[in-house]
């Protein structure tokens, strides 16, 4: 494994998926260690990036999630250091980051995305609500996780969950309901992996349902026919192509019940923990925890 050098697994950081970054970031690290990696924990909220050159570091691999890890500012630090890293350029990083931006791209390409509204203090809340219908998703635009997410299910509603997901971003969503099932598709390589349809026990896949609950039901195969499986799939590639995706990612989508595909948003830097999709997509290929990290250690760039 020397031909990797000394690797950084850049973990942690100061967004508020840091305690999911260090199980992710713990996760790769102990695999890469395991196949003879020189791998070593690296958290920015602790030293600076500069010590990446003093500590003569020639790769990283990035697992923060959320703002600085996800929004292509680290991704630009690395490339004025010169060391190349994983994951999608500063481009696609900074846009995916962004469900709104992201949303903008994908209709202006003609993907299908459910309906939607950017929300501000003037927004007519009762008016949103009546067209969007109800239940509806209000989300923080840039954060991760389901963190600030709220489900508006009553008349009314729709301020009180504004006023919550602007506690995590000035740009806040609100999207329509399409209950179908939630699905995700893993994008490595430039290869659409099986699709996994995400049955949680409640009432949506929230924070504690992807990273802490043991009754979330993931199925992988999905239980898609196999024309809709190969259509999910193109549409998956198609979006992160879109975006300008590169090295690795993870699509998520909706379907609703007459079996149409909406897109909902990119990770470029996916959970790597003992819960997450990216890993479970990867068996059903027949490929390791371990081969999966070694697979993205080997996809880094600069440029």
């Amino acid at each position: 494994m020397k031909q990797y050098g000394k690797v950084a697994v850049m973990m942690g950081g100061s967004s508020a998926e840091r305690e999911i970054s260090l199980m992710s970031g713990n996760g790769v690290l102990s695999a890469l260690r395991s196949r003879g990696v020189d791998a070593h924990a690296f958290d920015p909220a602790d030293k600076p990036l500069s010590a990446l050159k003093d500590e003569g570091f020639e790769r990283v691999f990035i697992i923060l999630h959320g703002p600085f890890g996800e929004d292509g500012t680290l991704q630009g630090a690395l490339e004025t250091l010169g060391i190349p890293y994983t994951g999608c350029g500063v481009m696609a990083s900074a846009i995916c980051m962004d469900k709104w931006r992201t949303k903008l791209l994908w209709r202006g390409a003609g993907l299908p995305i459910p309906e939607f509204e950017l929300l501000d203090e003037d927004s007519d809340f009762a008016a949103v609500e009546a067209r969007l219908g109800l239940p509806l998703f209000v989300k923080p635009a840039t954060e991760g996780s389901s963190i600030g997410v709220t489900k508006v299910k009553q008349v009314g509603e729709l301020k009180a969950a504004f006023d919550e997901a602007r506690k995590y971003d000035p740009l806040v969503l609100a999207e329509r309901f399409v209950g179908g099932g939630e699905y995700t598709c893993a994008v490595i390589d430039g290869q659409a992996y099986p699709t996994i349809k995400i049955e949680p026990a409640t009432e949506y896949y929230d924070y504690q349902a992807k990273y802490f609950r043991d009754d979330t039901v993931y199925r992988c195969p999905s239980g898609l026919s196999e024309e809709v499986e190969q259509r999910a799939r193109a549409l998956c590639l198609q979006a992160f192509r879109v975006l300008g995706g590169q090295g690795w990612g993870r699509v998520d989508f909706l379907m609703d019940e007459e079996g149409g595909i909406y897109l909902l948003e990119v990770n470029t830097n996916p959970g790597m923990t003992s819960h997450s999709l990216v890993p479970m997509a990867a068996r059903a290929q027949g490929i390791s925890y371990e081969d999966l990290c070694l697979n993205v250690l080997d996809m880094v760039h600069v440029g």
